[in-house]
């Protein structure tokens, strides 16, 4: 038997198998090859702008930044005790004795004052009844309008006179506990960015530690500071210090001074001759800042009508005023007192006490939440 065909068979055959074999093993280790290429995320670029004839349907992404924190957020409390009332009454389409009461328990509520509030609505219902106004949202537009007039008059310019007798003198008053020594560093700080040279004061004697405070601040801003003896005479602790910035050609020294003694007859004293004392040489008392938390509400007006009477106060100082829910002292005092809001305090760092606007303030108490 001829044994050559069936040898052929067999290598035939053994060809086979192998080429199959080869194929099978080349489609097994290019699948997972093709997997990752088919999920692959697409590529960064296509988040970049591109143009439209070449790639019609790419999306584009536009990252918007985040916005900056308004005005509103930061008096959200003083706003919050009008918006709730105010939001009924604009659901409303008439004028009624119990939007009159509504609104009084508003204004009270938010600390501006019996006096205020009582000249406010006589006003309003003068204008209600020549027909001037004749539903909720024009009554609550002209509120809005009067109470933003009432503060519009006074100027709120920190004082800095360069043609008096130098150095310019500020003097903070207040009792203790309202953030008279903190708003003091923070003044020097931005009084400093301005480009003036600056002399901290540390006339409150009476407080203990409360030199080791002010020279804490004055570090942070950069500044030097004149400090006397605990118990001392805060009178020559302030004297010292003007003749300091006077030799030294220092245009501005901010005084701190006590906030309480042994009762308030000698605190208004003591506050007198520190004032006759500032002026009595070199410098010029070109500001008398009363500093009040806003906090405390009709507190703060009875304080402020004892220092003015001691000191001619020129201007208030409100701190807290982002955390109070009784803003409306701003118009009682002014209202009452004629002493214009300068400063709020609207935080704790040393940049968070800024220039009081009083339309912008308005504006945010009468928006809707």
């Amino acid at each position: 038997m001829n044994s050559a065909p069936i040898i052929l068979l067999v290598l035939v055959g053994l060809v086979l198998v192998f080429g199959v074999g080869v194929v099978v093993y080349n489609r097994r280790k290019a699948a997972p090859q093709e997997l990752r290429e088919v999920s692959a995320p697409a590529p960064a670029t296509t988040r970049e702008a591109v143009s439209v004839e070449s790639t019609p349907t790419v999306e584009v992404v536009v990252e918007v930044p985040e916005p900056a924190p308004s005005v509103v957020r930061r008096f959200a409390r003083a706003a919050g005790v009008f918006n709730g009332s105010f939001a009924v009454l604009r659901g409303k389409d008439k004028i009624t004795s119990e939007t009159w009461e509504e609104l009084e328990e508003t204004l009270l509520r938010a600390d501006v004052g019996l006096a205020t509030t009582t000249a406010l609505l006589e006003s309003l219902k003068s204008r209600v009844g020549r027909k001037d106004i004749s539903n909720p949202h024009e009554l609550l537009d002209a509120l809005q309008g009067e109470m933003a007039g009432q503060l519009s008059s006074n100027s709120r310019e920190l004082q800095f006179d360069s043609s008096v007798k130098m150095p310019n003198i500020w003097l903070f008053v207040g009792v203790n506990g309202v953030g008279k020594t903190t708003t003091i560093g923070k003044v020097a700080f931005a009084q400093k960015a301005l480009g003036r040279s600056v002399l901290l004061a540390a006339g409150d004697t009476f407080r203990a530690a409360a030199g080791e405070q002010l020279e804490t601040w004055a570090q942070r801003a950069e500044v030097p500071i004149v400090r006397g003896n605990e118990g001392g005479d805060p009178s020559a602790v302030i004297f010292d210090a003007v003749q300091s910035a006077a030799a030294n050609n220092r245009e501005l020294v901010l005084g701190d001074t006590a906030g309480r003694l042994q009762n308030k007859s000698n605190l208004m004293e003591e506050l007198k001759k520190v004032r006759r004392v500032a002026e009595k040489e070199a410098g010029t008392v070109t500001e008398v800042l009363l500093v009040i938390d806003a906090t405390t509400g009709q507190n703060g007006l009875s304080q402020a009508e004892q220092f003015a009477l001691a000191t001619n106060v020129t201007g208030v100082v409100l701190t807290k005023l982002d955390g109070s829910a009784k803003g409306g002292i701003v118009f009682a005092i002014e209202t009452q007192l004629g002493i214009p809001v300068k400063l709020v305090g609207l935080g704790e760092t040393i940049g968070d006490l800024v220039p009081f606007n009083p339309e912008e303030y308005v504006r945010e108490l009468f928006a809707e939440a």
